[in-house]
């Protein structure tokens, strides 16, 4: 397994494709949900991910403050692979993400949004709810944030 974090411009064409195939196949086809995910903020934040096999199983977007939440950093797009799931390898990505977001953009609070079946994952590693529940393109969410520390 590698890890990587790279700017948008510092992406292979082969990285970027793999990764948004994976989020398609994840949060479009997977999750049954339309929705505009390149949405804009791609060339604007890095992009933290791992290959395994020379394939991308595992991504984030690593987010500065300002960008999606004022006062906070942020980690989105949070997905896994179906073949890399079930031994707590979402566990491990988060818990890189974390460690490479305060690399980059200091020690922040970052604010996350959370699907709200795994508000209890995100718990584990330090996440408290921070919103009421919303709808996010049809999906319950909850905004969460681990403090700084």
């Amino acid at each position: 397994m590698e890890w990587h974090c790279q700017s948008f411009a510092g992406l292979s064409a082969k990285h970027m494709y793999q990764i948004l195939k994976l989020r398609q196949d994840v949060f479009v086809v997977e999750q049954d949900c339309a929705f505009p995910d390149i949405d804009g903020i791609d060339p604007d934040v890095w992009h933290f991910y791992a290959v395994d096999d020379d394939e991308v199983v595992a991504y984030t977007r690593l987010i500065d403050a300002g960008i999606s939440y004022p006062g906070a950093i942020s980690i989105g797009r949070v997905v896994v692979a179906p073949a890399a799931r079930g031994n707590g390898f979402s566990y491990e990505l988060m818990d890189r993400s974390i460690l490479q977001a305060r690399t980059l953009f200091g020690n922040q609070p970052i604010k996350i949004g959370a699907q709200s079946h795994l508000a209890g994952m995100y718990g584990k590693l330090g996440f408290a709810q921070s919103s009421d529940e919303y709808l996010e393109d049809g999906i319950p969410h909850i905004e969460m944030t681990l403090e700084a520390q």
